[in-house]
This record gives C-alpha cells, sequence and structure tokens, in this order.
C-alpha cells in the first residue's frame, strides 16, 4: 500500500502540519493547499511544502492527520 504525507515544515525543519492519505488525489489537492497558505514572508524564511510516499502507517509521523 502506498500512503501519502504532505507536512509543512518550518526553517529548522520543525512539521507544523502533516497530512497522510491513502489516495494520490486528495495528497496532491492537500499539497497545493499546504503550499498556497505558505505566506511570502514564511517562504521567504525558508518555510516548506514536502510530499512523500511510504508503505506503512508506522512510517507516518504520530502527530499527522489520517484520511482512509
Amino acid at each position: 500500500m502506498t500512503i501519502w504525507i504532505n507536512e509543512q515544515l518550518d526553517p529548522s525543519g520543525m512539521i507544523h502540519a502533516c497530512i497522510a492519505s491513502c489516495d494520490e488525489m486528495t495528497a496532491q489537492e492537500c499539497y497545493k493547499s499546504f503550499e498556497e497558505n505558505l505566506t511570502p514572508e514564511q517562504k521567504s524564511q525558508g518555510w516548506i511544502v514536502q510530499m512523500r510516499t511510504v508503505e506503512s502507517w508506522d512510517d507516518v509521523p504520530v502527530n499527522s492527520l489520517k484520511l482512509n
């Protein structure tokens, strides 16, 4: 099973928002939303949005919102 994880990280690498989903389309929409919600100031400070995949729910960060 493929699980898509979207993370919004501050410049130090701390996760501020994380959503995991088994549905790729939902994950793509989440990525777009995370990216659009970063302010220009956050972007200039080094905030990033990343999407990655894992194969097990055990590999999903515990603080994430899990969507099935």
